[in-house]
């Protein structure tokens, strides 16, 4: 929408944690932002803590996510809290997530420092781990919530309960909870559905199923999932890719929307979120010129 468009001044670059500040990787950037009129650019590594405080203090209008799709998630995570909108620019291999590619710098980033781009919404889920009624930890989840099996090759035994009414037992290599932006990731490599990314539902499914049941259940945004392990060798808990996190027999992991969302800057018709995803599949589906 129009209302939305913010031409950027204070910019932060949220860069991937192996390049360098004033690094080969950032210098270009910087260069081009500042000819086109950017009067106030913070460069810090994603996982720099100073990032994440200068986003609660409203340092900047806009934050750039240089890296990957890995990068991209850890920037937006950050960025949700703050209400701060965020752009990617691939430098990565596949970059999925990302606005801007190697090849449509040109073009694309006039275009930004204008404020000619729309902002999307996209929902985001919380993810609490419990034990025995205790919080252990809580996270900010963009993509997925998995629980899966660790070290051991075998299926684990879990449950998920839906506002505390259980409707399925899963003996599988783990279960996901995704979000329409997570749908694309891990829960589409299971066989689970394409969401529209701005849609504000979520779906649980199942990897590798034993005896179980095998289709996805989308759920609407109000919904509260618990899922309970009943397993007693190793199993662990991943969101959005990160360090996985141990867990124990009687653990549960509840996950519900979260009360922020992340403001993705994007520039392309929404249709080509399809076309992206089905050549990235290999599909030539969407091939044809729009009409």
């Amino acid at each position: 929408m129009a209302e939305d468009r913010l031409v950027p001044k204070r910019i932060a670059i949220s860069i991937h944690p192996d390049y360098k500040i004033d690094g080969e990787e950032v210098r270009p950037l910087k260069q081009i932002l500042t000819r086109l009129g950017a009067k106030d650019l913070f460069v810090a590594s994603v996982h720099n803590p100073s990032l994440k405080q200068a986003l609660l203090d409203d340092k900047f209008d806009v934050v750039i996510a240089l890296g990957g799709d890995g990068t991209m998630l850890r920037t937006a995570r950050l960025c949700a809290p703050a209400d701060t909108p965020v752009i990617g620019i691939n430098l990565g291999h596949f970059g999925f997530l990302m606005a801007i590619q190697r090849d449509e710098w040109d073009e694309l980033l006039p275009r930004f420092m204008r404020g000619d781009y729309r902002i999307e919404e996209r929902m985001m889920l919380e993810a609490t781990h419990m034990r025995n009624g205790k919080k252990l930890d809580s996270w900010h989840v963009l993509n997925e919530v998995v629980v899966c099996r660790g070290q051991y090759v075998r299926p684990i035994e879990v449950s998920a309960a839906i506002e505390e009414y259980e409707v399925a037992r899963y003996l599988a290599d783990g279960l996901i909870a995704a979000t329409p932006t997570g749908s694309t990731a891990y829960a589409l490599a299971v066989g689970g559905p394409i969401l529209p990314p701005t849609l504000r539902n979520f779906l649980i499914i199942p990897v590798a199923p034993h005896r179980s049941l095998e289709r996805a259940i989308i759920l609407p945004e109000h919904s509260i999932v618990t899922v309970t392990v009943h397993t007693t060798h190793d199993v662990v808990l991943s969101v959005d890719g990160q360090a996985p996190v141990s867990m124990e027999s009687g653990d549960q992991v509840t996950v519900s929307a979260n009360q922020h969302v992340v403001k993705f800057i994007q520039f392309h018709d929404p249709g080509t979120f399809y076309h992206k995803l089905l050549s990235s599949m290999g599909s030539d589906s969407f091939s044809a010129s729009k009409a």
